[in-house]
């Protein structure tokens, strides 16, 4: 396969740039805590799904136009350090009072389900990181002579792979034992989620002096 080097460098720089710490770890990994397994999975899918906004306006050009604009740039980085300190605060409000049979109950509920698709589905689109970690791969790595359909193939593994390993994280902090250590301190683990989130969104902001 003439592109499998391509494919190859994209994969490892794209699986090392998911593995590190960022809003999008923070939340799955706040809510395979706090709901539990089907929560957490649902937030990871979500979050995949935010992928394939940064994939498509990749391919189309947008994100070029986006990262030459200063004004777009800006708008962009407010716009993801609002919505991250906004979950931020509402983690640091948390209060003692999440219990494992409260936390079933949410884990079940289809309008909490539909809620945390879209907490990870915005998390992600929301970060104008992603914009220039897909800008970047998509004109450092992926030739330009690279077919448009092979591109595309490029950023549908990039979803998938994305959505399998915040999936994989859920599963792990989502299992009993490990759950259970932490719902006896919950609250005290979601404000300090919250302060994490917090300081990615300073980091944005200090970003833009």
């Amino acid at each position: 396969m003439p592109y499998f080097q391509e494919f190859i460098m994209l994969t490892i720089v794209h699986l090392l740039a998911v593995m590190s710490p960022g809003p999008d770890f923070a939340i799955v990994l706040r809510q395979s805590i706090s709901f539990g397994r089907k929560t957490a999975i649902i937030t990871s899918l979500g979050i995949g799904s935010g992928i394939s906004i940064h994939v498509l306006y990749t391919l189309l050009g947008v994100g070029l136009l986006i990262s030459q604009s200063a004004y777009l740039m800006v708008t962009a980085k407010i716009l993801g350090a609002a919505y991250i300190t906004y979950l931020g605060i509402n983690l640091l409000r948390s209060q003692p009072n999440l219990d494992q049979s409260a936390s079933i109950a949410v884990d079940n509920d289809p309008k909490q389900q539909k809620k945390a698709f879209m907490i990870g589905f915005m998390t992600n689109v929301l970060n104008p990181k992603a914009t220039l970690f897909f800008l970047a791969i998509f004109t450092t790595i992926v030739s330009a002579n690279t077919p448009l359909i092979v591109q595309s193939i490029y950023g549908l593994w990039i979803i998938i792979s994305t959505a399998a390993w915040f999936c994989l994280v859920s599963f792990l902090f989502s299992q009993q034992g490990v759950r259970q250590k932490f719902l006896n301190h919950g609250h005290w683990f979601d404000r300090v989620m919250g302060i994490i989130l917090l300081i990615f969104a300073v980091k944005l902001l200090i970003e833009l002096i």
